[in-house]
């Protein structure tokens, strides 16, 4: 085990506590769109954790617009020649707004036809310069390598977009802001039993549906590049299939739980089963904290406020400093 600096985790433990201040600041952010009324189609770009925020709000923008929404691969555009789009528009999600496979991903994008919409946390970036509007996600410096309150604050960004596209949809992401506020500083009641199990894992299968399935990719990627876990993330409707088999080895099972209705079966066949072979399953749930009546984008952004210090936690357990990772940086210099 590595011997950790007194402050090993600091810079991640203080922006975890912002998110949820972040969130809401973004959500309630003033959006002036260009115009959309030609829309039949919206594709996302992103990489690492912003991609898992594309993902949540993926599902949302389909569910309140009705417009079919779907990711693009950025070597598209950074070694590819582009697809037609027009009619189309591109969410481009860059904490940074500098890695060159989204700026050439933005700028390609426009060549092709698409409006541009850019959600970043730096002002002036070369995505931004690409973008016919861009939302600022607004967390400020974040210091710790692992984003954590620039995912969220992207969540609430999305949905402050989606708040202008579809103006019904503005009172509910408002009201789920001020829920989310009153999460700083809580912890799940399961924490102590989460963590200890964490620390016993091997591997980690994280499992959610529709914006449950964002978090968990999201949730999933901390624990790899934080505690250097083996973990990955599923949709509870496929992992039922040929990944259930891996439960004859020791398997943590985490299940992110948004609390949607029509999510709810199948959350819980997959729980069944997984207990059912053997099994260690956690559900978590954003109501075990007391955060309710949450839109799923929201929900989803809850989970990750409430999980982000388990991935801490367990990664200074394991003698990891989460702040200062060997192998990653802050700018993925991806082509």
């Amino acid at each position: 085990m590595t011997d950790l600096s007194p402050d090993a985790g600091q810079h991640m433990a203080r922006e975890i506590t912002q998110a949820p201040k972040v969130f809401a600041e973004a959500v309630a952010q003033p959006v002036t769109l260009p115009d959309l009324t030609h829309l039949r189609a919206i594709y996302t770009v992103a990489r690492g954790s912003s991609d898992a925020a594309a993902n949540i709000l993926a599902y949302e923008l389909m569910r309140e617009t009705r417009l079919p929404v779907t990711s693009l691969p950025p070597s598209i555009f950074s070694l590819g020649e582009g697809v037609r789009l027009t009619d189309s528009a591109v969410l481009v999600v860059s904490q940074s707004g500098a890695s060159p496979d989204l700026v050439r991903s933005a700028q390609g994008a426009k060549a092709m036809g698409a409006t541009v919409l850019a959600l970043t946390n730096a002002p002036g970036s070369p995505v931004e310069a690409a973008a016919n509007l861009t939302l600022g996600i607004n967390a400020g410096p974040e210091l710790a390598v692992p984003a954590t309150k620039s995912v969220v604050g992207a969540i609430g960004a999305g949905m402050a977009l989606l708040s202008a596209l579809a103006p019904s949809y503005a009172p509910r992401a408002q009201a789920s802001a001020a829920t989310i506020a009153t999460l700083k500083g809580k912890n799940l009641p399961q924490q102590k039993a989460l963590l200890a199990a964490l620390l016993r894992a091997s591997h980690v299968y994280v499992i959610g549906r529709d914006t449950g399935f964002g978090a968990a990719q999201e949730l999933a990627l901390k624990l790899k590049e934080c505690c250097a876990l083996h973990a990955e993330a599923y949709s509870s409707s496929e992992v039922l299939h040929g990944p259930l088999q891996l439960v004859t080895n020791p398997l943590l099972i985490l299940i992110l739980d948004t609390e949607q209705a029509d999510v709810q079966p199948s959350l819980d066949t997959a729980e069944a089963r997984f207990k059912a072979a053997g099994g260690t399953v956690f559900r978590l749930r954003p109501s075990d904290a007391g955060a309710t009546t949450l839109t799923p984008a929201a929900a989803a952004a809850a989970l990750l406020i409430l999980t982000y210090p388990l991935a801490l936690q367990t990664a200074l357990a394991l003698g990891h400093d989460p702040d200062r990772p060997a192998t990653l940086s802050k700018v993925t210099q991806t082509r």
